[in-house]
Formats: C-alpha cells, sequence, structure tokens
C-alpha cells in the first residue's frame, strides 16, 4: 500500500471536513446525504473524519447532492492563504431554499472549519426558504446592507432595514424571506459548533 503523505493527508481532512460543514449548513444528517447521494453511510462517515480513500465517482456524486460542482467542493479542500480571501476567490455555498432563484451566498472567511464563517448573501426578489428552515448548532448575527429582510426564529419574526442587526442561536429552527422589491443583501457570521 502507498504511503500516505502529510500533504495528502490534510488534504483529505479538509475535505471531509468541508464535507461535514457543508451537510451541517443544510441540516443533514450523515444518513440523509448518504441516500441523497447514493454513497454508503460507512464510506460517508470516514471521508468525514478524513480517512479512507474516496473515489472519483464518490466524490461527484456527494458534489452533486450538496449542489456544486466538484472542482468547486475539491478547492475548498486546498491549502490557501489562511487570512486573506480575495474577491475573486470566494467559496460559493450552497443553496438555501427550494428550486427557483437562489441567493448568492459566498464564503468571506478562509474555509468551512473555522470556528468562525463569515457569509455574504444577496437574496433575489421574493425569495423565502420558508419550506426548508435551518437549524443547528450555533450562534449567529445577520446585519442588512441593503433591502429588507423578514426573519422568523421559531415563533418569532423580524423584520431588519438596511444597518439593523439581529443575533440568535441557531438550534431553533429560523428562515428568511427578502421583504423587498429588489435584491437584499445581507453580511451574517455564524460560530457553528461540531457535535
Amino acid at each position: 500500500m502507498a504511503e500516505v503523505t502529510d500533504a495528502a493527508a490534510y488534504g483529505l481532512a479538509a475535505l471531509g471536513g468541508s464535507i461535514r460543514a457543508l451537510r451541517k449548513r443544510q441540516g443533514l444528517s450523515v444518513g440523509a446525504l448518504s441516500q441523497r447521494a447514493d454513497v454508503s453511510f460507512g464510506a460517508l462517515s470516514q471521508l468525514e473524519r478524513g480517512k479512507g480513500n474516496p473515489s472519483f465517482i464518490t466524490l461527484n456524486k456527494l458534489a452533486e447532492a450538496l449542489g456544486m460542482p466538484l472542482t468547486q467542493l475539491m478547492h475548498g479542500a486546498h491549502r490557501r492563504d489562511d487570512m486573506v480571501v480575495r474577491a475573486g476567490e470566494r467559496q460559493q455555498l450552497p443553496p438555501m431554499g427550494d428550486a427557483g432563484d437562489q441567493p448568492l451566498r459566498e464564503l468571506l472567511t478562509p474555509g468551512m472549519h473555522a470556528s468562525l464563517q463569515v457569509i455574504r448573501t444577496v437574496l433575489p426578489r421574493n425569495f423565502s426558504n420558508e419550506g426548508k428552515a435551518f437549524r443547528h448548532l450555533g450562534m449567529e448575527c445577520v446585519i442588512v446592507e441593503a433591502g429588507l429582510l423578514s426573519v422568523t426564529h421559531g415563533d418569532r419574526q423580524v423584520e431588519l432595514g438596511p444597518g439593523d442587526a439581529m443575533t440568535y442561536e441557531c438550534s431553533t429552527p429560523h428562515w428568511w424571506a427578502n421583504a423587498y422589491d429588489g435584491e437584499t443583501v445581507v453580511l451574517g457570521a455564524v460560530t457553528p459548533l461540531e457535535v
């Protein structure tokens, strides 16, 4: 068996961490992503722990199930500057709602496995992810740059305008709707917690 180099082990661990973080952001269990991607539970679990030797076909199935091109999934696994994210190098995040116009979601921090993630989201007109509410561990703070954002957090609904901010526990189901007749731009800071 070929020896695994430190660089290869780092790459596999980073890839596994990215897949785990993306899965959790979409509110999927290992079993749910395994079924969606048609990849065995054991293979996915092993990959998320930075183990194994996933095939190209397995990685492609996982990328499709997470709603992104394989190149984008792999890009997050490569070593990059751990302090600077250039405007043209932002990692795009998977869709947050059902079919139709999807928001542009870009990670402004260097990686999905960091203890702090800052995300810039551009919500198209009439967007809502009410049918796909988020629920995960951690805290989130959002601030509206432009437009109007309606945030539903549990039983509470709040409308935020430019400059308004809201901070909430992510373990309570929450969802967003664009309450503006154009695009709404939101900056969000998330402290995801591992389980």
